[in-house]
């Protein structure tokens, strides 16, 4: 819908009021497609997803009707050229008219995606009007966190207040973090080592309560904030650091693991899992403490231990 705004101002004695009216033309929809771009790491490069059958669940349209969906490989650099955006607009079975309309329009969108450091742009429905005009009348775009340095515009729009607060915080301390409902708290570095972890507390009988990736960049002080978020969880019964020193060293996260366990006053368990840069040392370390830490240097032999002390 396209909407003129009209803003009315009334000022009284006890203060001025003010009271927003819109005025909506309406739109008649005669076609309904999908069209999402998003990165293809097959190909590590861009796709384009179109389908003519568009504002409905698309992963039910994948699922009865899969031929209905079209897939064009796009080189990131080139871009959608002109012929291809106008196989795009065509595959989607809008009008002759309605075509050049959202040939430019596909175009427009990838330059959004390219510019702005975008992960996906998703249209649901991109549609064609009675009069031919073509509409992005529902949309979803997801953006790069990591070059949010360099959007500034587009992460100053971020609401906060639709975010968890947990997760939020995180944020701040470069902590990949997602709250779960199980019973033994993670600690990790590496979102695929993080996974893995998560894997094994189950497959020895734990659940976990969080997902929560600390990076390459770790220290005390992030790691102690990591124990801050886990602990926070009423049902964290254990945790488990599970850590490869490659870029970070395993010192580091046993300097952090000692102060956290101090300032926290830290009575729940700790099973601890190095590997990696500084191990000797930080086995020392943490051996001096006199700490109730569990280390470990084999995977498996640690997560059986914390969904012991777990339960």
């Amino acid at each position: 819908m396209i909407g003129h705004k009209l803003i009315t101002k009334q000022t009284g004695a006890a203060g001025k009021e003010v009271t927003a009216v819109y005025v909506v033309e309406r739109k008649y929809a005669k076609r309904e497609a999908y069209l999402s771009i998003i990165m293809d790491r097959k190909n590590q490069s861009t796709l384009v997803v179109a389908s003519s059958e568009g504002g409905v669940d698309i992963e039910g349209v994948a699922k009865e009707n899969p031929d209905a969906i079209k897939k064009y490989p796009v080189d990131y650099n080139q871009g959608i050229s002109d012929e291809l955006a106008k196989q795009i607009a065509s595959g989607l079975k809008f009008s002759p008219e309605a075509v050049p309309k959202a040939a430019d329009t596909i175009k427009k969108l990838y330059q959004i995606f390219k510019d702005k450091d975008a992960t996906q742009i998703e249209i649901n429905p991109l549609t064609e009007t009675v009069d031919h005009e073509v509409m992005c009348m529902d949309a979803k775009f997801g953006f790069d966190d990591n070059a949010a340095f360099r959007q500034e515009e587009v992460f100053s729009w971020r609401d906060l207040t639709q975010e968890d607060p947990d997760e939020v915080h995180a944020s701040k301390f470069g902590l990949n973090f997602i709250k779960l409902d199980g019973n033994i708290g993670c600690l990790v570095n590496g979102a695929g080592l993080a996974m893995a972890t998560m894997d094994v507390v189950q497959l020895y009988g734990g659940s976990p309560a969080n997902f929560l990736d600390v990076g390459g960049t770790a220290t005390p002080e992030t790691i102690e904030e990591a124990f801050k978020l886990i602990i926070s969880e009423k049902g964290v019964k254990a945790i488990f650091v599970n850590i490869f020193g490659g870029i970070v060293r395993c010192d580091y996260v046993a300097e952090g693991l000692i102060a956290a366990t101090k300032n926290l006053s830290l009575t729940i368990p700790v099973v601890v899992r190095l590997q990696g840069t500084n191990l000797d040392i930080a086995k020392e370390l943490i051996s001096e403490s006199g700490l109730k830490l569990y280390l470990f240097e084999d995977l498996d032999e640690a997560a059986e231990k914390v969904v012991e002390l777990g339960k």
